[in-house]
Protein backbone atom coordinates (compact mmCIF):
# COMPACT_ATOMS: atom_id res chain seq x y z
CA UNK A 1 0.00 0.00 0.00
CA UNK A 2 2.67 2.57 0.82
CA UNK A 3 4.67 1.95 -2.80
CA UNK A 4 1.48 2.66 -4.26
CA UNK A 5 1.14 5.74 -2.28
CA UNK A 6 4.35 6.97 -3.68
CA UNK A 7 3.93 6.15 -7.45
CA UNK A 8 0.65 7.80 -7.48
CA UNK A 9 2.17 11.10 -6.02
CA UNK A 10 4.97 10.84 -8.50
CA UNK A 11 2.61 10.40 -11.01
CA UNK A 12 0.73 14.00 -10.07
CA UNK A 13 4.03 15.49 -9.78
CA UNK A 14 4.89 14.98 -12.93
CA UNK A 15 2.03 15.71 -14.43
CA UNK A 16 2.18 19.13 -12.57
CA UNK A 17 6.15 19.81 -14.34
CA UNK A 18 4.79 18.43 -17.66
CA UNK A 19 1.64 21.17 -17.69
CA UNK A 20 4.51 24.16 -15.95
CA UNK A 21 6.66 23.61 -19.38
CA UNK A 22 3.88 23.54 -21.86
CA UNK A 23 2.50 26.94 -20.37
CA UNK A 24 5.87 28.48 -20.63
CA UNK A 25 6.37 27.08 -24.79
CA UNK A 26 2.81 28.78 -25.28
CA UNK A 27 3.76 31.99 -23.32
CA UNK A 28 6.82 32.57 -25.69
CA UNK A 29 5.47 31.12 -28.93
CA UNK A 30 1.70 32.89 -28.58
CA UNK A 31 1.76 35.48 -26.03
CA UNK A 32 -2.05 36.32 -27.46
CA UNK A 33 -3.42 32.78 -25.82
CA UNK A 34 -2.06 33.36 -22.45
CA UNK A 35 -4.26 36.67 -21.94
CA UNK A 36 -1.00 38.38 -21.42
CA UNK A 37 -0.55 42.29 -23.04
CA UNK A 38 1.52 42.73 -26.18
CA UNK A 39 2.38 46.25 -24.93
CA UNK A 40 3.02 45.27 -21.25
CA UNK A 41 7.20 45.31 -20.80
CA UNK A 42 7.44 41.66 -20.23
CA UNK A 43 5.35 40.46 -23.30
CA UNK A 44 7.77 42.21 -25.82
CA UNK A 45 11.10 42.93 -24.02
CA UNK A 46 13.49 43.71 -27.61
CA UNK A 47 10.65 46.48 -28.24
CA UNK A 48 12.14 48.26 -25.32
CA UNK A 49 15.68 47.38 -25.55
CA UNK A 50 15.36 48.54 -29.37
CA UNK A 51 14.02 52.00 -27.76
CA UNK A 52 16.70 52.07 -25.50
CA UNK A 53 18.94 52.31 -28.53
CA UNK A 54 17.59 54.29 -30.41
CA UNK A 55 17.43 56.99 -27.77
CA UNK A 56 21.13 55.94 -26.97
CA UNK A 57 22.25 56.66 -30.59
CA UNK A 58 19.82 59.93 -30.74
CA UNK A 59 22.14 61.41 -27.99
CA UNK A 60 25.53 60.06 -29.48
CA UNK A 61 25.14 61.26 -32.90
CA UNK A 62 24.04 60.05 -36.27
CA UNK A 63 24.45 57.22 -38.54
CA UNK A 64 25.42 59.14 -41.72
CA UNK A 65 26.69 62.33 -42.40
CA UNK A 66 25.23 62.91 -45.52
CA UNK A 67 23.41 65.87 -44.60
CA UNK A 68 26.47 67.33 -44.13
CA UNK A 69 28.24 66.41 -47.08
CA UNK A 70 25.47 67.81 -49.15
CA UNK A 71 25.52 70.95 -47.40
CA UNK A 72 28.89 72.11 -48.08
CA UNK A 73 30.46 69.64 -50.40
CA UNK A 74 28.85 72.09 -53.91
CA UNK A 75 31.19 74.85 -52.24
CA UNK A 76 34.27 72.77 -52.46
CA UNK A 77 36.03 72.89 -55.74
CA UNK A 78 38.94 71.49 -57.50
CA UNK A 79 41.91 73.64 -58.43
CA UNK A 80 44.74 73.15 -60.84
CA UNK A 81 47.33 75.39 -61.19
CA UNK A 82 50.30 75.56 -64.09
CA UNK A 83 53.52 77.32 -64.12
CA UNK A 84 56.25 78.03 -66.22
CA UNK A 85 59.74 77.69 -64.85
CA UNK A 86 63.20 77.37 -66.22
CA UNK A 87 65.32 74.48 -65.53
CA UNK A 88 68.99 73.37 -66.03
CA UNK A 89 70.88 70.50 -65.77
CA UNK A 90 74.19 70.13 -64.25
CA UNK A 91 76.70 67.52 -64.03
CA UNK A 92 78.32 67.02 -60.47
CA UNK A 93 82.40 67.05 -60.84
CA UNK A 94 83.86 63.91 -59.04
CA UNK A 95 86.99 65.81 -58.24
CA UNK A 96 86.32 67.33 -55.07
CA UNK A 97 89.03 69.92 -55.20
CA UNK A 98 87.24 71.47 -58.67
CA UNK A 99 83.81 70.69 -56.97
CA UNK A 100 84.56 73.05 -54.37
CA UNK A 101 85.97 75.81 -56.47
CA UNK A 102 83.65 76.00 -59.72
CA UNK A 103 80.62 73.14 -58.10
CA UNK A 104 78.40 71.68 -60.52
CA UNK A 105 79.08 72.50 -63.97
CA UNK A 106 75.97 73.13 -67.07
CA UNK A 107 75.30 69.82 -68.81
CA UNK A 108 73.45 72.07 -71.38
CA UNK A 109 72.00 74.95 -71.96
CA UNK A 110 68.63 75.98 -69.88
CA UNK A 111 65.23 74.88 -71.07
CA UNK A 112 61.61 75.79 -69.92
CA UNK A 113 59.61 73.37 -68.39
CA UNK A 114 55.64 73.25 -67.92
CA UNK A 115 54.87 72.36 -63.69
CA UNK A 116 51.57 71.32 -62.62
CA UNK A 117 49.90 71.95 -59.11
CA UNK A 118 46.75 70.55 -57.49
CA UNK A 119 44.92 71.28 -54.71
CA UNK A 120 41.34 72.11 -53.47
CA UNK A 121 39.37 75.35 -52.55
CA UNK A 122 36.49 76.66 -50.88
CA UNK A 123 33.51 79.30 -52.46
CA UNK A 124 32.73 82.07 -49.89
CA UNK A 125 30.60 84.42 -52.05
CA UNK A 126 28.28 83.70 -54.65
CA UNK A 127 29.80 85.87 -57.04
CA UNK A 128 33.12 83.83 -57.37
CA UNK A 129 35.72 84.59 -54.66
CA UNK A 130 37.33 81.41 -53.34
CA UNK A 131 40.14 80.69 -50.92
CA UNK A 132 42.80 78.53 -51.04
CA UNK A 133 46.51 77.34 -49.90
CA UNK A 134 49.08 79.91 -51.15
CA UNK A 135 51.25 77.21 -51.83
CA UNK A 136 49.07 75.30 -54.55
CA UNK A 137 48.97 78.29 -56.62
CA UNK A 138 52.26 79.91 -55.72
CA UNK A 139 53.96 81.62 -58.66
CA UNK A 140 51.05 80.01 -61.11
CA UNK A 141 50.72 81.36 -64.79
CA UNK A 142 47.34 79.39 -65.50
CA UNK A 143 44.71 78.59 -62.78
CA UNK A 144 41.83 76.81 -63.49
CA UNK A 145 38.83 75.61 -61.10
CA UNK A 146 36.53 72.53 -61.22
CA UNK A 147 33.29 73.58 -60.14
CA UNK A 148 30.89 71.33 -58.16
CA UNK A 149 28.45 71.29 -61.27
CA UNK A 150 31.20 70.28 -63.96
CA UNK A 151 32.05 73.70 -65.20
CA UNK A 152 35.71 74.78 -65.42
CA UNK A 153 36.19 78.42 -64.80
CA UNK A 154 39.85 80.53 -65.47
CA UNK A 155 40.40 82.39 -62.05
CA UNK A 156 43.05 85.03 -60.99
CA UNK A 157 44.65 85.29 -57.69
CA UNK A 158 43.46 88.56 -55.86
CA UNK A 159 45.69 88.20 -53.39
CA UNK A 160 47.84 85.68 -51.17
CA UNK A 161 49.58 85.80 -47.69
CA UNK A 162 52.60 83.14 -47.59
CA UNK A 163 52.65 83.99 -43.78
CA UNK A 164 49.39 82.34 -43.02
CA UNK A 165 49.97 80.10 -46.42
CA UNK A 166 46.48 81.68 -47.67
CA UNK A 167 45.19 83.04 -51.27
CA UNK A 168 42.25 84.11 -52.40
CA UNK A 169 41.21 83.76 -55.95
CA UNK A 170 37.95 84.84 -58.17
CA UNK A 171 36.59 83.98 -61.01
CA UNK A 172 33.47 85.43 -63.34
CA UNK A 173 30.77 83.45 -62.24
CA UNK A 174 27.26 83.67 -60.47
CA UNK A 175 25.27 82.38 -57.66
CA UNK A 176 27.58 79.76 -56.89
CA UNK A 177 27.34 77.27 -53.31
CA UNK A 178 28.84 78.65 -50.61
CA UNK A 179 30.20 77.51 -47.81
CA UNK A 180 28.37 77.71 -44.40
CA UNK A 181 30.64 78.88 -41.71
CA UNK A 182 30.64 77.58 -38.13
CA UNK A 183 28.92 80.66 -36.14
CA UNK A 184 31.73 80.46 -33.38
CA UNK A 185 34.51 78.72 -35.36
CA UNK A 186 35.28 76.82 -32.24
CA UNK A 187 36.35 72.82 -32.42
CA UNK A 188 37.11 70.72 -29.23
CA UNK A 189 39.24 67.65 -29.21
CA UNK A 190 36.89 64.47 -30.17
CA UNK A 191 34.79 66.54 -32.03
CA UNK A 192 33.38 65.11 -35.30
CA UNK A 193 35.09 66.20 -38.59
CA UNK A 194 35.47 65.82 -42.54
CA UNK A 195 37.83 67.13 -45.05
CA UNK A 196 36.63 67.55 -48.92
CA UNK A 197 39.14 67.91 -51.15
CA UNK A 198 40.49 66.32 -54.61
CA UNK A 199 43.37 63.98 -53.33
CA UNK A 200 45.71 62.99 -55.68
CA UNK A 201 43.35 64.40 -58.61
CA UNK A 202 41.00 61.39 -58.07
CA UNK A 203 37.67 63.47 -58.19
CA UNK A 204 36.07 64.84 -55.05
CA UNK A 205 36.20 62.57 -51.51
CA UNK A 206 35.18 63.03 -48.31
CA UNK A 207 37.06 61.43 -45.13
CA UNK A 208 35.77 61.31 -41.69
CA UNK A 209 37.93 61.78 -38.35
CA UNK A 210 37.88 63.53 -35.25
CA UNK A 211 39.63 66.92 -33.42
CA UNK A 212 42.88 65.16 -32.44
CA UNK A 213 44.18 68.52 -30.97
CA UNK A 214 44.02 72.38 -31.47
CA UNK A 215 46.19 75.38 -30.98
CA UNK A 216 49.52 73.16 -33.19
CA UNK A 217 52.74 75.19 -33.72
CA UNK A 218 54.28 72.99 -36.69
CA UNK A 219 56.89 76.66 -37.72
CA UNK A 220 55.91 76.40 -41.37
CA UNK A 221 55.11 80.06 -41.35
CA UNK A 222 54.58 83.12 -39.13
CA UNK A 223 51.22 82.53 -37.75
CA UNK A 224 50.30 79.27 -36.73
CA UNK A 225 47.46 77.72 -35.02
CA UNK A 226 46.86 74.73 -36.15
CA UNK A 227 43.73 71.95 -35.84
CA UNK A 228 45.16 68.54 -36.39
CA UNK A 229 42.81 65.89 -36.80
CA UNK A 230 42.82 61.75 -38.15
CA UNK A 231 40.77 62.94 -40.53
CA UNK A 232 42.53 61.97 -43.89
CA UNK A 233 44.25 64.62 -46.00
CA UNK A 234 46.95 63.75 -49.14
CA UNK A 235 47.97 66.04 -52.11
CA UNK A 236 45.49 67.80 -53.19
CA UNK A 237 43.64 68.22 -50.63
CA UNK A 238 45.57 71.64 -49.68
CA UNK A 239 42.82 74.39 -49.51
CA UNK A 240 40.11 72.66 -49.46
CA UNK A 241 37.22 72.39 -46.26
CA UNK A 242 37.76 70.57 -42.90
CA UNK A 243 34.15 71.02 -42.01
CA UNK A 244 31.80 69.94 -38.74
CA UNK A 245 28.69 67.22 -38.20
CA UNK A 246 26.96 70.09 -39.43
CA UNK A 247 28.48 70.91 -42.96
CA UNK A 248 29.96 74.18 -41.18
CA UNK A 249 33.47 75.40 -42.20
CA UNK A 250 35.95 75.28 -39.22
CA UNK A 251 38.91 74.58 -40.81
CA UNK A 252 40.87 75.08 -44.16
CA UNK A 253 43.06 71.76 -44.85
CA UNK A 254 46.71 72.66 -44.67
CA UNK A 255 49.16 70.00 -44.62
CA UNK A 256 50.29 66.72 -43.32
CA UNK A 257 52.83 65.69 -40.76
CA UNK A 258 55.98 64.20 -42.52
CA UNK A 259 58.33 61.91 -40.49
CA UNK A 260 60.94 61.83 -43.17
CA UNK A 261 61.31 65.65 -43.68
CA UNK A 262 59.42 68.10 -45.72
CA UNK A 263 57.15 70.77 -45.07
CA UNK A 264 53.97 68.35 -45.92
CA UNK A 265 52.61 70.77 -48.06
CA UNK A 266 53.33 68.90 -51.70
CA UNK A 267 53.55 65.55 -52.94
CA UNK A 268 57.06 64.88 -52.75
CA UNK A 269 58.90 61.40 -51.92
CA UNK A 270 58.67 61.95 -48.04
CA UNK A 271 57.18 59.23 -45.74
CA UNK A 272 53.58 60.41 -44.19
CA UNK A 273 52.61 59.85 -40.66
CA UNK A 274 49.20 58.44 -40.64
CA UNK A 275 46.36 59.79 -39.49
CA UNK A 276 48.17 63.27 -38.66
CA UNK A 277 46.73 66.40 -40.71
CA UNK A 278 46.62 70.04 -39.83
CA UNK A 279 43.94 72.48 -40.94
CA UNK A 280 43.79 76.25 -40.57
CA UNK A 281 41.13 77.29 -37.95
CA UNK A 282 38.03 79.40 -39.87
CA UNK A 283 38.44 82.73 -37.91
CA UNK A 284 42.12 83.27 -38.78
CA UNK A 285 40.84 81.99 -42.80
CA UNK A 286 37.90 84.63 -42.84
CA UNK A 287 40.38 87.28 -41.66
CA UNK A 288 42.93 86.77 -44.15
CA UNK A 289 39.92 86.59 -46.95
CA UNK A 290 38.37 89.69 -45.74
CA UNK A 291 41.48 91.68 -45.63
CA UNK A 292 42.58 90.61 -48.93
CA UNK A 293 39.29 91.30 -50.52
CA UNK A 294 39.48 94.62 -49.29
CA UNK A 295 42.79 95.55 -49.19
CA UNK A 296 44.68 93.11 -51.65
CA UNK A 297 46.61 92.23 -49.11
CA UNK A 298 46.92 91.69 -45.10
CA UNK A 299 48.01 94.17 -43.30
CA UNK A 300 49.12 93.84 -39.78
CA UNK A 301 50.77 95.93 -37.09
CA UNK A 302 55.00 94.90 -35.89
CA UNK A 303 56.86 95.95 -33.05
CA UNK A 304 60.36 95.41 -35.11
CA UNK A 305 61.69 92.63 -32.62
CA UNK A 306 62.23 89.00 -32.69
CA UNK A 307 61.71 87.09 -30.07
CA UNK A 308 60.92 83.44 -28.45
CA UNK A 309 59.46 81.57 -24.94
CA UNK A 310 61.62 81.75 -22.02
CA UNK A 311 61.69 78.25 -21.72
CA UNK A 312 63.66 78.16 -24.85
CA UNK A 313 66.47 80.35 -24.41
CA UNK A 314 67.01 80.38 -20.44
CA UNK A 315 65.58 77.81 -17.54
CA UNK A 316 62.50 79.77 -16.26
CA UNK A 317 62.85 82.46 -13.55
CA UNK A 318 60.65 82.09 -10.96
CA UNK A 319 59.99 85.60 -10.53
CA UNK A 320 58.31 85.52 -13.96
CA UNK A 321 55.93 83.17 -14.91
CA UNK A 322 55.04 84.54 -18.46
CA UNK A 323 56.14 86.58 -21.31
CA UNK A 324 59.06 86.44 -23.83
CA UNK A 325 62.64 87.48 -24.37
CA UNK A 326 63.71 89.90 -27.43
CA UNK A 327 66.35 88.06 -29.33
CA UNK A 328 66.87 91.18 -31.36
CA UNK A 329 65.93 94.56 -32.61
CA UNK A 330 65.63 95.67 -36.17
CA UNK A 331 67.70 98.98 -36.02
CA UNK A 332 65.31 102.28 -36.78
CA UNK A 333 61.80 100.31 -36.18
CA UNK A 334 59.95 100.62 -33.12
CA UNK A 335 61.18 98.45 -30.33
CA UNK A 336 64.46 100.15 -31.51
CA UNK A 337 63.11 103.62 -30.83
CA UNK A 338 61.20 103.01 -28.17
CA UNK A 339 64.47 101.74 -26.34
CA UNK A 340 63.56 97.91 -26.21
CA UNK A 341 67.12 95.73 -26.81
CA UNK A 342 68.19 92.44 -26.88
CA UNK A 343 67.57 90.39 -23.49
CA UNK A 344 64.48 92.54 -22.60
CA UNK A 345 61.63 90.10 -21.19
CA UNK A 346 57.87 91.62 -22.73
CA UNK A 347 55.33 90.77 -20.47
CA UNK A 348 52.11 92.58 -21.46
CA UNK A 349 50.90 94.72 -24.49
CA UNK A 350 48.32 97.04 -23.55
CA UNK A 351 47.87 95.68 -20.16
CA UNK A 352 46.80 92.51 -21.79
CA UNK A 353 49.38 89.25 -20.87
CA UNK A 354 52.05 87.74 -23.00
CA UNK A 355 51.11 84.09 -22.99
CA UNK A 356 53.67 83.18 -25.36
CA UNK A 357 56.00 84.36 -28.16
CA UNK A 358 52.99 83.16 -30.56
CA UNK A 359 50.26 85.05 -28.36
CA UNK A 360 52.76 88.29 -29.00
CA UNK A 361 52.89 87.47 -32.75
CA UNK A 362 48.80 87.50 -32.57
CA UNK A 363 48.90 90.15 -30.64
CA UNK A 364 51.06 92.76 -32.51
CA UNK A 365 49.73 91.48 -36.30
CA UNK A 366 46.53 92.76 -34.63
CA UNK A 367 47.18 96.15 -34.02
CA UNK A 368 46.66 99.04 -35.96
CA UNK A 369 49.85 100.47 -37.93
CA UNK A 370 50.05 103.76 -36.58
CA UNK A 371 48.96 103.34 -33.56
CA UNK A 372 50.53 103.89 -30.17
CA UNK A 373 50.89 100.63 -27.55
CA UNK A 374 52.40 100.18 -24.42
CA UNK A 375 55.10 97.63 -23.91
CA UNK A 376 55.59 96.45 -20.41
CA UNK A 377 58.80 94.29 -19.33
CA UNK A 378 61.44 93.19 -17.24
CA UNK A 379 65.30 94.49 -17.92
CA UNK A 380 68.05 93.64 -15.51
CA UNK A 381 65.24 92.28 -12.54
CA UNK A 382 63.59 95.77 -12.74
CA UNK A 383 60.53 96.76 -14.33
CA UNK A 384 60.13 99.22 -17.10
CA UNK A 385 57.30 100.67 -19.41
CA UNK A 386 57.55 101.99 -22.87
CA UNK A 387 55.38 103.39 -25.46
CA UNK A 388 56.25 102.45 -29.19
CA UNK A 389 54.77 103.89 -32.84
CA UNK A 390 53.22 100.90 -34.43
CA UNK A 391 54.09 100.03 -38.17
CA UNK A 392 52.73 97.99 -40.75
CA UNK A 393 54.95 94.43 -40.56
CA UNK A 394 56.45 93.90 -43.87
CA UNK A 395 55.17 91.30 -46.24
CA UNK A 396 58.25 88.78 -45.81
CA UNK A 397 60.48 89.23 -42.52
CA UNK A 398 62.95 86.40 -40.82
CA UNK A 399 61.07 85.26 -37.60
CA UNK A 400 61.84 83.24 -34.63
CA UNK A 401 59.01 81.08 -34.75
Amino acid sequence: MPSASIRYLGFIIRFIVLGLAIAFVIRWIAPSLTGASPDSPSANPPAATANNSASMVSAEGPFSYNNAVTRASPAVVSIYANKITTVRQYRIVPDPITRRLFGAIAAGPAYRKQEHSLGSGVVFSADGYVLTNNHVIDGADDIQLLLSDGRVAQARIIGADADTDLAVLKIDAADLPTIAVADQGEVSVGDVVLAIGNPFGVGKTVTMGIVSATGRQLRLSAYEDFIQTDAAINFGNSGGALVNARGELVGINTAVYRNGGGDGRSGGSQQDAEGIGFAIPVATAKAVLDQIIKHGMVIRGWLGTEYADLDAITPRNPDVQKGVIVLGVLPGGPADQAGIGRGDILLRVNGEDIESQAALRSMEAGLAPGSTARIDGVRSGSSFSVQLQVMQRPSRIATSG
